[in-house]
């Protein structure tokens, strides 16, 4: 009878175990899923920032082709595994070309009533909804994961298994400074 009884009690800890890998494993997959979710948003993102940049062309030849070859130099993909720290510097180097496009704007109001501008503007503001969209849900996702991993009896399954916290998408700075665009 005590045998029966410490089989029972071994399946059931490995039954949990199992349940808590899986529920860990899903967590940490939502996370990965939210940063490539926002690598597609930046990607996007910077494909509509190129748009706008082409058509700088015709009045900033020198300015833009110059703002070009930085922003391409400084693109990098982000994807599942990247870090907050990469999304913060991807960010900086599309906020930095925003600035300087609307410098170049501001002084050729032709450019500014372009009905081509507009649009290009109106894609990189609605890609910056998207990616804020993005940052939450993956702040949400490394909440559920961290939080998960602190808990006992969790904490001791996830530590064996390898999980660990995961960092938040912090704000930038420098985000409140952002030109407007419109």
């Amino acid at each position: 009878m005590g045998i029966v009884i410490a089989v029972a009690v071994i399946v059931l800890l490995v039954l949990w175990a199992v349940s808590c890998q899986r529920k860990l494993a899903v967590m940490d997959e939502n996370i990965n899923n939210a940063m490539a979710q926002i690598g597609v948003q930046l990607s996007s993102r910077f494909d509509a920032l190129t748009a706008l940049l082409d058509l700088t062309k015709g009045y900033a030849d020198h300015e833009s082709q110059t703002l070009i070859e930085t922003v391409k130099s400084r693109r990098s993909v982000i994807t599942a595994t990247s870090t907050p720290d990469d999304v913060l510097k991807q960010e900086g180097v599309i906020s930095e070309a925003l600035g300087r496009i609307s410098m170049v704007a501001e002084r050729y109001p032709e450019l500014k009533a372009n009905e081509n501008y507009a649009k290009c503007m109106n894609a990189v503001d609605s890609y910056e909804k998207m990616v804020r969209t993005s940052r939450l849900i993956y702040n949400d996702s490394v909440t559920k994961l961290n939080r998960a991993i602190r808990m006992l009896p969790t904490c001791l399954i996830a530590g064996m298994l390898g999980f660990r916290q995961r960092d938040y998408l912090e704000a930038a700075e420098d985000k409140a400074d952002m030109p407007n665009m419109k």
